[in-house]
């Protein structure tokens, strides 16, 4: 089953339920999401309130390639003493889903990542986003685009450790690449 949303140049947003063929269009992109899960059969769960200005809501995430998992013994510390703002998360793995204070998204990303690394030595290395697509907002810093980018930092920087690589190869890259 496929759902569609489109954002239409009026400001309204349209969705199409590809396998019945039901289409809505409204000026609330949550609605139009609630009438396609219902339309689909499934169970629409609205999205958590926003966050106080200045915070920013995102989960961190330790991957490991071997078969670990929540309760392994390395998070033990982490689970019982999670940075302020944050709550631990079973997602197959371990994660922390914080509420946490910054300028910018990945302002509140890196300090809580610098924070985990600081107090329990243990390097968060992904947003958990799977399957990152194509986007464009240009009209802010923060929401999903910068979620990703901060997912794509940290498992680019998990990666090229494991490879060998250290800071100044991955901000070599970056200059190279035009980031100023």
């Amino acid at each position: 089953m496929s759902l569609h949303l489109r954002r239409n140049p009026d400001g309204t947003t349209t969705g199409r339920n590809e396998a019945t063929g039901f289409t809505v269009t409204h000026a609330e992109e949550e609605e139009v999401k609630r009438q396609l899960y219902e339309d689909a059969g499934w169970a629409y769960t609205p999205p958590p309130p926003p966050v106080p200005p200045g915070f920013h809501r995102f989960a961190l995430v330790h991957e490991e390639f071997d078969d670990t998992g929540f309760a392994d013994e390395r998070y033990a510390g982490l689970r019982e003493h999670p940075p302020e703002g944050c709550v631990p998360a079973d997602r197959g793995c371990f994660a922390l889903e914080c509420e946490r204070p910054g300028k910018t998204l990945l302002d509140a990303v890196a300090g809580t990542v610098a924070e985990v690394r600081r107090e329990h030595g243990l390097v968060m290395n992904s947003l958990g986003v799977e399957k990152p697509q194509e986007w464009f907002d240009a009209d802010h810093k923060n929401g999903y685009a910068a979620e990703t980018v901060a997912h794509l930092v940290l498992t680019a920087t998990d990666r090229a450790r494991r490879l060998g690589y250290g800071r100044k190869d991955l901000v070599r890259l970056l200059g190279a690449a035009g980031l100023e």
